[in-house]
C-alpha cells in the first residue's frame, strides 16, 4: 500500500473537493497516482449519482452573472437545505457559472456537455454527489442577450429572473421589474408571446367555468375571452399589476420611466415550482 502523507491528502481535496476520507482512500487505491485518484473519485460520485437517482432535489441555488448585454442563469440542486448553505456547494455553483459564462453557453444540454479542464460539466455535478452523498443536479440553465440586462435573485438564492429590455432604463426600474418576476412568475413577457397551449387551455377552462355556471351555450365562447383577457392581466409580465403601485400595469411602469421601453426577453427559475 502507497505511503500517503497528510500533504498528499490535502493536495487532492485541494484539487477535487472530496472528503479527506475519499481522498485517502482514492490515494491508496491509485499507489498516490493524483490522475487516476482523480478518476477514483469521480467513479463514485457517479456510484452516489445512480443509487439516489429517484430521490428529488428540492434546495440549492440559484447563480446568475451579468457579462455586457447578456445574462446567465443556473440551478444547482440537492437534497437539503444543510448541503445547499455549504460554502464549497455555493463555491461550485458559481464554478459552473463560470464555465457558462466563459464559454457563452446556449442552453442547458451543451451547458452539461462543455469541458471545464479535462472532465465535462456532468462529470462534475456526478462528483459532488460523491462528495455530498446527496443527490445533486443541473436542472436549469439559461442565457438571455438584450440592449439592457438585468437578474434578480431571491434572498433564500431559490428563485429568480433574468429580464432583458429593447433600450437601456434607470437601474431601479431594471431591479423592480426583475423583481416582480421572481416574486410574481408571469408565464410570458406579453399575451402575443404567451404559448398556444396556455392560451387555448385557459380557453378551454373559461368556457368550462361558464357552462357549469349555467351560462347559455351562445354566450360560452364570450364568456371564455373574457376570463382569458383577465388571465393575462394577472399572468403575463407586462400586464400584471405593478406590485410597488397596483393602479399601474409593470408595462406602463416602464414606460413613465423611458419612452418606448419595454422587455423583450425573460427567463425564471424557481426550486419552489
Amino acid at each position: 500500500m502507497a505511503n500517503v502523507t497528510t500533504a498528499d491528502i490535502a493536495k487532492l481535496r485541494k484539487m477535487t473537493g472530496a472528503g479527506m476520507m475519499d481522498c485517502k482512500k482514492a490515494l491508496e487505491e491509485s499507489s498516490c497516482d493524483f490522475d487516476r485518484a482523480q478518476e477514483i473519485i469521480r467513479e463514485k460520485g457517479k456510484l452516489v449519482a445512480s443509487k439516489r437517482a429517484d430521490r428529488t432535489a428540492t434546495e440549492g441555488v440559484v447563480v446568475t452573472k451579468i457579462v455586457g448585454n447578456k445574462a446567465y442563469m443556473f440551478c444547482l440542486a440537492c437534497e437539503t437545505d444543510f448541503v445547499a448553505k455549504n460554502a464549497e456547494f455555493q463555491g461550485s455553483a458559481n464554478a459552473i457559472l463560470e464555465v457558462a459564462v466563459g464559454n457563452d453557453v446556449a442552453d442547458l444540454e451543451t451547458l452539461l456537455a462543455t469541458k471545464s479542464g479535462a472532465v465535462t460539466v456532468a462529470d462534475l455535478v456526478a462528483e459532488k454527489s460523491g462528495q455530498t452523498g446527496e443527490k445533486v443536479e443541473l436542472p436549469f440553465y439559461a442565457k438571455i442577450e438584450a440592449p439592457m440586462v438585468t437578474a434578480y435573485v431571491h434572498t433564500n438564492f431559490k428563485l429568480g429572473a433574468l429580464i432583458g429590455f429593447n433600450v437601456a432604463v434607470p437601474e431601479e426600474v431594471a431591479h423592480d421589474v426583475a423583481m416582480q418576476a421572481t416574486a410574481m412568475a408571469p408565464v410570458a413577457i406579453s399575451r402575443e408571446d404567451c404559448p398556444a397551449d396556455v392560451i387555448e387551455k385557459e380557453r378551454t377552462i373559461g368556457r368550462e367555468q361558464a357552462r357549469l355556471e349555467g351560462k347559455p351555450e351562445a354566450m360560452l365562447d364570450k364568456i371564455a375571452e373574457g376570463k382569458l383577457n383577465k388571465f393575462f392581466m394577472e399572468a403575463t409580465l407586462l400586464e400584471q399589476a405593478f406590485v410597488k403601485d397596483p393602479k399601474k400595469n409593470v408595462g406602463a411602469y416602464i414606460k413613465e420611466a423611458v419612452s418606448g421601453a419595454t422587455v423583450v426577453a425573460y427567463k425564471r427559475f424557481s426550486l419552489n415550482d
